[in-house]
């Protein structure tokens, strides 16, 4: 097919290696059911404006609608670089079902599965899969959320962040980085799986000259596989979405050609939430003794209802305690009595008084931690280095006005992420996981551009809790993840070295 040559040549890799998937170029199947609103529609009884969505590609066409189409199902997605979940959880809240999700690292792959118990969680080298693999984990992960149901074969959105340390000012800026081919294959897998949409996310260092060869490669790929794309020349702010944190990033929207036109998610138009909205209701812990055996925290009746009486307009937006609103997002069992993510990390006394001296909005000098203002959002979360760069951990900030770094709980706040939402229960992994996610609500926002360039309009959760998720798999060691996914340990980074040496003692 020339369409699967033309992908193939600008991607680097052969047709016999990477086939598009049998979609491309197909006549229309099915009878000619068309796809409109995430789901197989009926009929229309006006065939004068007649389009099908599964061979419009090719401009075949047998008779169907699309202006009289019923939706019956919810959008589906497929999430790549998954990671802990911070866009499945962003798009699952905007109406999506994530039915799959790849994350090559085990322990980041186990939180994963433990947060979204119904999705197919497989733990690969992307580079390993093809299109037709991908199909294969997302009609389980359909089963496992439907399993009366029969699913139509449509996805509806691949969504992912491909590694970004090779274009992170952060990671230097390497144009050499091997991890620089992620984005390849994640167009790779977009062309072989052909979904109705896409949603790539990166660091602005992507838009940066020296990694113009790579991106154009990408971009023409993308353009010859069907695909329609805003994004590319933009930088999205983080905290015009209401995250309560500066945070800049890309985010490539695409939607297959006569399928609709692509929009950049839209700024909330909202007042920008600081560090002070984000903490809103959560306990103090100067008077607590330091939690090391576990990440959990339970809440004395005073601090419940502290917690409890928090209702401000960050929380409420975030919707922080799971209430589901909307109803779009699937219930989860969240008991607000017992929280979790806040393992301490323990200070040296001489720590512990640099903290203390160092003021709201400044760098503390040794450590290099910079103090939370409560007046301003967070400045950006970062993960620390993967093995290759030394595995240093990134420098947790301080807590604007308590002597010491802030916990999982409060980065996850700063981050978007709601309180039920659960992390490893180490203080490496589990900031590793908030530091390398998209967050939640500027992943929603793109969630909603893409839901209506597709004219769809997601039916509320018709899902009840999901069963208890297995603890272990937030406690798992490298070794244990790795053997829980039966995939060889190396794939997991090594902490060896630590960047903050004062923070000595840390329970991590």
């Amino acid at each position: 097919m020339e369409g699967s040559i033309a992908i193939s040549t600008l991607l680097g890799c052969s047709p016999q290696q990477r086939p598009l998937g049998p979609r491309d170029g197909a006549t229309c199947d099915r009878d000619c059911r068309a796809v409109l609103g995430g789901g197989l529609a009926e009929r229309s009884r006006s065939p004068e404006r007649s389009v099908c969505l599964r061979s419009h590609v090719r401009g075949r066409c047998e008779g169907v609608a699309v202006n009289e189409l019923r939706p019956v199902r919810r959008p589906v997605a497929i999430d790549l670089f998954a990671g802990a979940g911070g866009l499945s959880l962003g798009f699952e809240s905007a109406g999506f079902d994530v039915l799959s999700a790849v994350e090559y690292d085990p322990v980041h792959a186990a939180t994963h599965l433990f947060n979204f118990p119904r999705a197919d969680v497989v733990c690969a080298d992307i580079a390993s899969l093809r299109g037709e693999d991908l199909i294969r984990s997302a009609r389980k992960g359909w089963s496992a959320h439907y399993p009366e149901k029969d699913w139509d074969g449509v996805v509806d959105a691949v969504i992912g962040g491909p590694s970004c340390q090779g274009f992170s000012a952060m990671g230097r800026q390497d144009a050499s980085d091997e991890r620089n081919r992620f984005i390849l294959e994640f167009v790779r897998l977009v062309a072989e799986v052909r979904p109705r949409a896409f949603c790539m996310e990166n660091v602005p260092g992507l838009l940066d000259a020296r990694f113009d060869e790579i991106r154009s490669r990408a971009l023409r790929a993308l353009s010859a596989a069907g695909y329609e794309f805003v994004g590319h020349e933009d930088v999205l702010h983080a905290e015009d979405f209401g995250v309560p944190q500066r945070r800049r990033r890309v985010m490539i929207l695409g939607v297959l050609r006569g399928e609709g036109s692509p929009q950049p998610p839209k700024p909330t138009g909202a007042r920008v939430f600081t560090v002070a909205d984000a903490l809103e209701g959560l306990p103090e812990l100067k008077r607590r003794a330091p939690v090391t055996t576990t990440d959990s925290l339970r809440l004395s009746t005073r601090a419940l209802r502290n917690y409890l009486d928090a209702r401000g307009d960050f929380i409420e937006f975030a919707d922080v305690k799971g209430r589901a609103i909307d109803g779009l997002g699937h219930p989860r069992d969240f008991q607000p009595q017992k929280l979790h993510g806040y393992r301490s990390t323990l200070h040296s006394a001489s720590s512990v008084a640099r903290f203390r001296a160092t003021a709201q909005g400044a760098k503390e000098p040794i450590s290099r931690a910079y103090r939370l203002a409560w007046d301003q959002p967070a400045l950006t979360l970062r993960a620390g280095t993967g093995r290759e760069r030394g595995s240093f951990s990134a420098a947790r900030p301080l807590h604007p006005v308590e002597p010491r770094v802030v916990t999982a709980r409060e980065a996850a706040r700063l981050h978007s992420f709601p309180d039920w939402f659960r992390f490893h229960t180490t203080n490496w992994h589990a900031h590793r996981q908030i530091g390398n996610s998209v967050p939640p609500l500027l992943a929603r926002a793109a969630a909603i551009a893409l839901l209506a360039a597709l004219e769809s309009h997601p039916q509320a959760s018709a899902l009840g809790r999901a069963c208890d998720s297995d603890e272990r798999l937030l406690s798992f060691s490298p070794t244990e993840a790795a053997r829980f996914f039966e995939v060889a340990e190396d794939q997991v980074p090594k902490r060896r070295r630590t960047a903050m040496a004062p923070l000595q003692g840390s329970a991590a």
